[in-house]
Formats: structure tokens, sequence, C-alpha cells
């Protein structure tokens, strides 16, 4: 097969997989006989990693079993705390379902929901961002890496103007960014990172949540590492991600060169198709390709590239079905162009022969639909 759709998920790497594997039973990491102590000696070791790689202190880290899970308690973590005192947020259209979602929810509540300005490039229009910000301006929620353009915004500029101007809290989505790009973590209280995205196992992730941040949890009950988020800690999917996380910091650099070169063949072959347009921009990851064929129909081609063991996605794997792109939209101001979208996802997995195969069977299809 064909898989460019490493952005709804990743195949695990020999490294995450192993330390799944080899990480012994240890029964619960709570308990307090000396296996759960060995348990809970291996997840501090784990904090201590991933703290180090991504620049945080080791309590600011919250295990959970996604990152929907971790960007709806960031949300709802922060509203459910201030329970009312502040009502206004600010996001952009480039937001994944897990983000619009719980937003959307707050907004059906009588939360007020604004959406920053893009420039053309999709980038956060930051003298807009200042103008929107208010008193009563309770968090401020931006994709750091978008999942369908890959659209990456300047984080560190934009958490200045927020915090230069309000007391609002500041959320990022990065589990589209860790890997492709460097982080920057410094004007950012809340972050979201998942496994799923870096080439470790489904099933882990974790929320980022700076010291100062007031947060309710969203699950209670029963005893955990963090009064933030109940649970069991999954000891093996924990270790796991502790390895996939300093796999993809450290092969970073080296991963986004070569998947830069695939990037401008695979841009250099669609441009020769006559009436595909290239919707990712300057500002976006190599990893992520998003294309329209505008008057033809999205879903049946990704179908028929299916059929043939070439697999990609319409959208985002979590956004409707039939749905036009809100991102695309809102950048193109074209709503053929958002209804026909197709997003080819890279990796350093992905070979220069399996990119020559898909424009050739590509080609191929859009003649008969």
């Amino acid at each position: 097969m064909i898989y460019l759709d490493y952005s709804a998920q990743t195949p695990p790497s020999e490294l995450a997989l192993s330390a799944f594997l080899n990480t012994p039973f240890l029964g619960n990491p709570n308990a307090r006989h000396d296996l759960g102590k060995k348990g809970g000696k291996l997840i501090e070791e784990t904090l201590l990693n991933i703290s180090s790689l991504l620049g945080v202190l080791p309590s600011e880290i919250i295990y959970t079993s996604s990152a929907s899970e971790a960007n709806n308690l960031a949300i709802k973590g922060v509203a459910g705390y201030f329970k009312g005192a502040k009502k206004h947020i600010i996001t952009t259209h480039l937001e994944h379902s897990s983000v619009s979602g719980p937003i959307n929810y707050l907004k059906s509540l009588g939360y007020e929901v604004e959406y920053v300005d893009l420039d053309d490039e999709g980038k956060v229009d930051v003298g807009h961002l200042k103008e929107l910000l208010r008193k009563d301006t309770l968090l401020v929620s931006v994709c750091y890496t978008d999942s369908e353009m890959g659209i990456t915004q300047d984080i560190d500029k934009i958490g200045r103007v927020i915090k230069e101007n309000s007391n609002a809290y500041f959320h990022t989505d990065a589990s589209q960014a860790l890997g492709k790009v460097k982080l920057s973590l410094e004007y950012v209280d809340l972050a979201t990172i998942s496994s799923q995205k870096i080439y470790g196992l489904c099933g882990i992730g974790a929320l980022i949540k700076k010291e100062n941040v007031l947060l309710e949890p969203i699950i209670h009950g029963g005893a955990s590492i963090t009064p933030f988020r109940s649970g069991t800690p999954a000891l093996n999917l924990i270790v796991s991600f502790s390895a996939a996380v300093k796999e993809a910091v450290d092969r970073q650099e080296e991963r986004h060169e070569y998947v830069k070169g695939l990037n401008s063949y695979l841009q250099s072959g669609l441009k020769s198709i006559k009436g595909i347009y290239i919707n990712s921009t300057a500002s976006s990851v190599p990893h992520i390709l998003n294309i329209s064929i505008p008057g033809k129909n999205s879903e049946e081609a990704a179908m028929r590239l299916s059929d043939k063991d070439i697999y990609l996605s319409t959208k985002s794997a979590c956004s409707h079905e039939n749905a036009p792109s809100h991102g695309v939209l809102m950048l193109t101001r074209d709503k053929k162009r958002a209804l026909s979208t197709l997003r080819i996802s890279l990796s350093h997995l992905t070979t220069l022969e399996e990119l020559k195969t898909f424009l050739a069977e590509f080609k191929d299809i859009l003649r008969g639909i």
C-alpha cells in the first residue's frame, strides 16, 4: 500500500513499540506496594524526560487518553474553574474539531466566541487579535500547526500579544506540530500533544498546563498521578509515549529536510496537472499538502485511490463528511475549493517511488471523475 495519511495517524516506531512491550507489569502505579512504587518511579522518569525535551516542568504534564481529551480538558477545565466570571473566547477557523467542539459547546451555554482574522498565508493577524482582547477574555485557543493545511503559527508572537494586553489564558493544540517544528512554549499556558501523531501508540496524549493556570477537572473520582485527570495511569502507554517524544524531538530536523524534498517533488508534479489548486501556503509544514480539485468529487477521488491501495484524506479525519473545509474557505474565499479538498500527508517513511506511483494513478483517476 501507499500510505499518505500520516497526519491522521502514524504507525508506531520500533522504539515506541519496544518501549511498550518491554515495560513490565507492575500493577497499579498508584498502589503503595513495591510493584506500584516501581511503576510510579517509571512515570516520574517519563515526566522528567518529556519536560526536559519540551522545556516545561514535570509537574506541568498531565497524561490523557488522547489529544481530543487534552483539548477538552484545557477548554472546559478553564471555563469550569472560572464558572462564567469571564465568558469571552478567541479562536481561529483553523482549529481541529476537538477544539472547535468544546468551544461551540461553551457558546451554547452563553459564552461569546470571536474569530481572529488570518492573513494571506493563514497566519494570525496579531493586530486584529490585540483589538479583540478584552478584560473578560477567558481564553485564546490557536493551533500551533493546523491539521488540514499544515499552517504553522508564530506562537511566541501571539503569546506575547496576549500577555501584554490581557489576563487571558493561551491554549495551543500542538499535536500536529510536535516532531515537525521546534516547539516554543514560553508564552503558552496550555498545550496539547499526542502520541499517535509522532509514531507512538494510539491511546495516550498529554496536556501541558503551566503551574499558574487554574483548571477544573472534567473527570472526577479515582486516584491518579495528578489531581487534574483521574484514572489509573496507563504505564506501558506512558513509557512508550515518552520514548516517542524523545525520538520525535531528536530526529525532527533530519526528518524535516527529507520530507521537504518530497513535498517539493510532489508540488512540482501536481502543478503539471490541470485543474489542481494548492491550498497549503509558504507557512505550511512540508508534511501536509492540501489541494483542491474544483468541479470534481474529492470524496470519490479518495475512494478510487483507496481501491488502488493509496490512502489519503479529504480533510482532517475528525471533520464532518461532505462539509466544506472551514480553513480553506476562510483562506481562499472559494466554496468550490473548500468542498473539494484532499490532504496528502507525508512522512520520513514516504518514498519517492510511492509519490511517482501516486501521481500517475491520480492523473488517471481525475480523467474519470
